[in-house]
């Protein structure tokens, strides 16, 4: 006998927009008084450990024009490779690090920014340690389901070389799109939606 089993049904699915920085970052939408500050403006603190670094960058759709509306989160490890989680058992991150940021784009120049800390290397599901790197996860008006992708370093050669996602890149080239460049300690990453320089986005 067929067993019947009484699983809940998949939602339909909704984009994100355009209502979502007002229930996510009620301030930038000019909305007072829900949050002192948007929550995830602020990663780092005075106290905060390791390399301070800025990352900033564009999302940019297929034919070229930064959209004005995104949402970016970012969630990163802490200097020494913890993450600011209770899942994860290796150890005690930094407490004045939040590990987590969001940052709407903006609406005049389609970018974003965020200051935080270069991340240390954290194991993969395997074991082998991963390439210091930061998950992004981004929505917009159109998109269905929030995409998700990672900046790695570009001094970081060495370990990039034997990062076990960026080694499961089919097209080597492609994963060029998920280095960032760096000038002093800006990186730049670019979020490409579509098109020729499409970045690589993950099914995680």
């Amino acid at each position: 006998m067929v067993q019947y089993l009484d699983l809940l049904k998949e939602t339909a699915s909704q984009t994100a927009g355009p209502y979502v920085h007002i229930g996510c970052m009620p301030n930038f939408a000019g909305i007072s008084g829900v949050y002192e500050t948007d929550l995830g403006s602020a990663m780092v603190n005075d106290r905060t450990l390791g390399q301070r670094i800025t990352v900033r960058g564009r999302v940019i759709d297929g034919a070229g024009t930064p959209l004005k509306d995104a949402m970016i989160e970012i969630w990163q490890a802490d200097a020494s490779g913890l993450y600011n989680s209770p899942s994860d058992l290796r150890g005690t991150a930094d407490p004045d690090f939040t590990g987590w940021g969001r940052c709407p784009t903006s609406t005049e120049t389609g970018g974003y920014v965020f200051e935080t800390i270069k991340p240390g290397r954290v194991p993969f599901k395997d074991g082998r340690l991963m390439a210091p790197h930061i998950t992004f996860w981004i929505v917009a008006r159109g998109i269905n389901i929030g995409l998700q992708t990672r900046l790695y370093f570009p001094e970081e050669s060495e370990a990039n070389a034997s990062d076990p996602l960026l080694l499961r890149i089919e097209h080597r080239q492609r994963a060029e799109t998920l280095i960032a460049s760096v000038e002093g300690s800006v990186y730049t990453f670019d979020i490409h939606l579509q098109g020729e320089k499409e970045t690589v986005f993950l099914d995680i």
